[in-house]
């Protein structure tokens, strides 16, 4: 039969692992004896209108929204920024709007971010103080890279007990730690690992194999998804699906970890004559 021969390549048994497969188990039934309290409250606060410029932004927020609702949270809330923006979305209509100022959120996971624009800046204080569970992503993310407060504001959430998740694709990453897209790339595992260490948070580093990175375990990288989520809004959507697994109560590691396999694995079940935009993706969550 020939001659076998083994090389451990200089790993021993106990060495630990540089990273795990991401591939979580699937989600526990609801009980029956539950309601919408009990998924939680996700408030999404972006969409930036400006109506004296003919700019708005409102997509990116509804589409987060319409990922959050059909990802399962008890409510949706959506808190459009600037003026001129819509207060109903007629083909949604379970989802509410809110001026920022009639949201209570310390009693919400709070998704910031999506279509921001500039106007993000100025919500950014009191969602980092006040949010108990908080996803930032896309312009909430940039604003904190240009700014120090906001910096400092983000660091101190993890030493009052806030859970925070970054969901950076990797320029968004490079702006925050200071360096090139190229070299996030070169080294994603690293990269991932820095965000979470620096912020003390969870970390999603989007693409290609998306890494999820915790300053407690090792990252994981996940292995769903495909070029079909290369369309504009399929990052809200990520980030709204992870919002809604944090509102239901789940750890936010694992809750990163669950929303980026799912994404993922809707994607790669996608029928092949079926164009994927981000609205339809949002729409078969759940289902």
């Amino acid at each position: 039969c020939g001659t076998l021969w083994f090389d451990d390549l200089g790993v021993t048994p106990a060495e630990p692992p540089a990273a795990w497969l991401n591939v979580p188990g699937p989600l526990a039934p609801r009980p029956h004896a539950s309601h919408k309290g009990s998924w939680g409250d996700v408030a999404v606060i972006g969409g930036e209108c400006d109506a004296t410029h003919g700019v708005a932004m409102a997509g990116a927020a509804l589409l987060a929204a319409s990922a959050a609702l059909h990802g399962g949270a008890g409510r949706v809330y959506v808190s459009l920024l600037g003026d001129g923006g819509p207060m109903l979305d007629a083909s949604q209509p379970e989802l509410m709007f809110r001026r920022f100022d009639a949201l209570e959120l310390g009693g919400m996971t709070a998704v910031c971010g999506c279509g921001g624009g500039s106007a993000v800046r100025g919500m950014l204080p009191a969602v980092l103080a006040q949010a108990p569970r908080l996803v930032l992503d896309a312009d909430a993310l940039n604003a904190v890279a240009q700014d120090g407060d906001l910096q400092q504001a983000l660091a101190r959430r993890a030493t009052r007990g806030q859970v925070t998740v970054l969901t950076p694709h990797p320029l968004e990453a490079a702006r925050l730690l200071g360096r090139s897209a190229g070299e996030v790339q070169a080294d994603r595992l690293a990269a991932a690992q820095a965000l979470a260490t620096r912020w003390q948070c969870v970390a999603v580093l989007k693409g290609s194999g998306s890494v999820i990175a915790s300053p407690h375990e090792p990252p994981h990288i996940n292995p769903t998804g495909n070029a079909r989520l290369g369309t504009p809004g399929t990052g809200d959507v990520l980030a709204g699906v992870v919002g809604a697994r944090l509102a239901a109560g789940c750890p936010a590691f694992e809750a990163a970890c669950r929303a980026v396999w799912e994404h993922g694995a809707l994607a790669d079940t996608w029928n092949g004559g079926e164009a994927l935009t981000a609205g339809a993706l949002a729409r078969r969550l759940g289902g």
